[in-house]
């Protein structure tokens, strides 16, 4: 219901300016033709906008009792409410992150993405693997450590391959001198990928941080990209665990697979019965497409290898066991502009959305005079740094005994934001324990503080200085104000007015009837087996439906019998012919199409229709409530809420 609400009656903010034109008033109320005509083309989605008369005053009914019941929600403060505005502020939060970043800069790393999408670089590196908890003292040391191997390589001409083989910590590539193979833009960490990109071939980049460690990269080769490929596939699996046992039982699959291929048989049909890859069987072995280094080399290269569609490789083999690969079609690199929302999308959920994240920061640090006082956080931070490491109180630290802190740590858009007011901030993000890298974490959560206070300032700026930005506030905040309004007045009130429902139900009732029908147990047997064993339970005396699924279902046949108690109609229930349904008896069997058989017992038989009770028709009987409530208050809106419309400005509407 909600979604209906915030979707479909869209409001719209009120039009100030004093040369807009009135469209009509509401009580005391105005609302103009240029709000209306917005919030009406908004509202016709891909549809071309009607604008026949009787299609725009059947609208203005409908937007004209919506403004009726958002101004009733605004005289009982319903925005005031705690659930609301916490709403109200994480969709504000939600709804600015599209706002809050630097255009120019997104526009920039899009491009830049896309040229390298170009191209591909193949690198060796060596890692010394360092992470953000890493003690300062320990950080260091791992920093002097790929320093010196920087120098030895560029100053002392050391080979790269022996001292990635010998001192890099991934285990993945040391084996073979650090060599990473081929790989293009948006395929590893943003630094990574600058580092590569931004090193000449023979060449050995400076070191540098990612959140794995730290690292040197040395450009092996640069080549123009090969675009992706789309293939199938038939995977013959042998688990690493099998050795060569598996691998010799793989082959043996494989020979028979290459036998029929050899045949003319269907490469689909071949993977449908030989292929152990789960997630492709069923659609001819395709796969998704793929670009260099998404793969494993030797499937890489051998997909790649293929030059025509319909081309089949000969058997490969991988860590996951053998592949035979057919070549579907060969991507090239697409257009700028046909790639730019995608490209746009990635972005924004990579490292690059931090750059223009931190350059949009910097210009509103810049615009509001932000200022900071370096030597004020280090006397806070040299205070939280005393919390203790070990005892009770171990990483406990309490905001109150910083009170008296209040020197500025930086101000910003006229005001002081000091010590005090980030060790609180710091308590409620960490629930006052700093564990492991005190200062790492402490310089962390000052900048998230910083990120904070200028985020929420923005925010608030926006919905005084964006049009666009205000009016999706304010129409999100009509809807969910009018969405608490709505189970006030008529969905809420139809299921708690339990003696308004009753009185109602009164009204009704002979409007929801049982068909003739029965009311009983209806048995399903599985087999002939379980139906004979199941009538002997039921023919002792006093055998209840507990004794008969205890007798025949068990951890092996679970679903020898099924039963269902319930009201049945004739009309809708057949598997049983109602001449053999009898009051107290057991009826005949009957055999379903599926092997297993029916059996009813009725307790009662009713021969004619009968009203249903009150919490039997209770679903259709509060539908009916909420609308009948929901047409009564409406007609109180309507006779509170006058509504006189200026027909020249409804009529210059009209086309």
């Amino acid at each position: 219901m909600r979604k209906l609400v915030l979707t479909c009656l869209v409001s719209s903010t009120f039009l100030t300016s004093a040369i807009a034109q009135t469209l009509f008033t509401f009580g005391n109320n105005a609302v103009s033709k240029e709000e209306f005509l917005r919030v009406y083309q908004k509202n016709s989605m891909n549809k071309k906008a009607d604008f026949s008369e009787k299609a725009l005053r059947e609208y203005m009914e409908l937007y004209s009792l919506f403004k009726m019941k958002v101004k009733e929600a605004q005289l009982q403060q319903l925005d005031t409410l705690s659930s609301i505005e916490h709403e109200l502020n994480n969709y504000r939060k939600q709804l600015a992150k599209n706002y809050l970043t630097d255009e120019v800069m997104s526009e920039k790393l899009i491009k830049e993405a896309y040229d390298r999408l170009k191209e591909e670089v193949r690198v060796a590196y060596i890692l010394i693997m360092s992470s953000k908890f890493t003690a300062a003292a320990d950080t260091l040391k791992q920093y002097q450590r790929i320093d010196s191997i920087y120098k030895a390589v560029t100053k002392g001409k050391a080979d790269f391959a022996a001292l990635a083989a010998k001192y890099s910590e991934d285990a993945d590539s040391k084996s073979n001198g650090g060599d990473l193979g081929y790989f293009t833009a948006l395929q590893t960490v943003y630094p990574f990928e600058n580092a590569a990109y931004g090193t000449a071939v023979g060449k050995v980049s400076a070191p540098f941080r990612t959140q794995f460690g730290y690292h040197i990269v040395k450009v092996l080769d640069r080549r123009p990209a090969k675009g992706q490929v789309e293939v199938a596939q038939i995977l013959f699996a042998s688990q690493k665990s099998k050795g060569e046992e598996g691998l010799a039982a793989a082959r043996k699959k494989m020979d028979s697979a290459q036998a029929e291929l050899k045949k003319g048989v269907p490469f689909e049909d071949v993977v449908k019965k030989y292929s152990d890859d789960k997630f492709t069987i069923n659609e001819g072995g395709l796969m998704k497409p793929f670009g260099v280094g998404d793969m494993t080399p030797a499937f890489e290269k051998a997909a790649y290898a293929l030059k025509n569609p319909g081309d089949v490789s000969a058997p490969v083999q991988t860590d996951y066991g053998y592949h035979i690969i057919k070549l579907v079609r060969k991507i090239p690199l697409q257009s700028y502009d046909s790639m730019h929302a995608q490209l746009k999308r990635r972005i924004e959920n990579d490292a690059r959305a931090v750059v223009a994240k931190e350059s949009f920061m910097n210009k509103i640090k810049q615009e509001n005079k932000f200022k900071e006082y370096p030597a004020n956080l280090e006397e806070v931070t040299t205070k939280l740094l005393q919390t203790p490491d070990t005892g009770k109180q171990a990483n406990i630290f309490n905001s109150a005994d910083y009170a008296g802190m209040a020197k500025p740590l930086y101000t910003f858009g006229g005001k002081e934001y000091s010590q005090a007011d980030f060790v609180r901030f710091s308590e409620s993000m960490t629930r006052g324990r700093l564990m492991g890298n005190k200062a790492g974490l402490i310089r962390d959560l000052y900048n998230v503080y910083v990120n904070n206070v200028l985020n929420d300032y923005e925010e608030h700026r926006l919905v005084e200085e964006n049009p666009e930005f205000k009016s999706l506030m304010q129409e999100y905040k009509d809807g969910i104000m009018l969405f608490e309004l709505m189970d006030r007045n008529v969905w809420g009130k139809a299921s708690r007015d339990t003696t308004g429902l009753k009185a109602f139900y009164e009204t009704k009732k002979n409007k929801y009837q049982w068909e003739p029908g029965f009311k009983g147990a209806v048995y399903t047997f599985k087999n002939e087996a379980a139906l004979k064993e199941g009538l002997k339970v039921m023919a002792k005396k006093n055998a209840t439906d507990e004794d008969v699924v205890k007798k025949l279902n068990s951890e092996e046949t679970p679903d020898a019998v099924t039963i269902q108690n319930g009201r049945y109609e004739f009309s809708k229930f057949t598997t049983v012919p109602k001449a053999e349904i009898v009051k107290g008896k057991v009826s005949p069997a009957h055999k379903n199409d599926n092997g297993s058989y029916t059996v009813v017992k009725a307790d009662e038989v009713f021969e004619t229709s009968t009203p249903k009770s009150l919490e039997e028709a209770k679903g259709y009987i509060v539908a009916e409530y909420q609308d009948y409530l929901e047409k009564n208050w409406n007609e109180e809106m309507r006779k509170k809420y006058t509504v006189k419309i200026d027909e020249p400005v409804f009529k210059s509407m009209v086309k």
